[in-house]
């Protein structure tokens, strides 16, 4: 009798542990967004700095994502992108992590260490939508044009499931 009733208990608690795991949704979103507009006064330098309309912009997504508690901040190594992120990396006491656009193919490795996580990213132009497409599965974002520096891509994956909107916030 003791041996049944045991019985009984365990398999009610491993019921009821596989249950709570079960309803417990893990929810990944990623918030995508280009850098800043840059200075362009020296078209032949390659990293230039953001001006200052640009860090106005920076300081204005650390205010539009304020209500956002980020687990990170990633950014490409330019100053341009990593003048973007750090405004909200600050306001999340957060260090930026670089990461290098051309690898961006490889994204099994970057959806396991954010899994469950809320993430900025910081790009270019043709890199931000090249990594929202990675995520995504499909070629469905075109190169941002090159006097738009407004758009948020917000990917959301919710148990393997994946969906994502495109703001303009300007």
């Amino acid at each position: 009798m003791r041996y049944f009733i045991s019985l009984i208990f365990i398999t009610f608690f491993t019921l009821s542990t596989f249950a709570q795991e079960k309803a417990t949704t893990e929810i990944t979103t990623y918030y995508f967004i280009r850098h800043a507009e840059k200075d362009r006064s020296n078209p032949t330098e390659r990293n230039p700095h953001l001006m200052d309309k640009g860090l106005e912009r920076a300081e204005k997504w650390s205010v539009v994502l304020g209500n956002l508690k980020f687990d990170a901040v990633y950014s490409t190594d330019y100053h341009r992108t990593k003048e973007t992120a750090q405004p909200t990396a600050t306001k999340n006491n957060l260090d930026i992590i670089i990461y290098d656009p051309r690898v961006i193919d490889d994204t099994e490795a970057f959806l396991m260490e954010t899994k469950g996580k809320t993430v900025l990213v910081v790009g270019h132009s043709n890199t931000t939508p090249a990594f929202v497409n990675a995520i995504l599965g499909e070629k469905k974002h075109e190169n941002i044009d090159d006097d738009n520096n407004g758009n948020l891509y917000i990917v959301t994956i919710i148990d393997r499931k994946v969906t994502d909107t495109v703001l303009t916030i300007n």
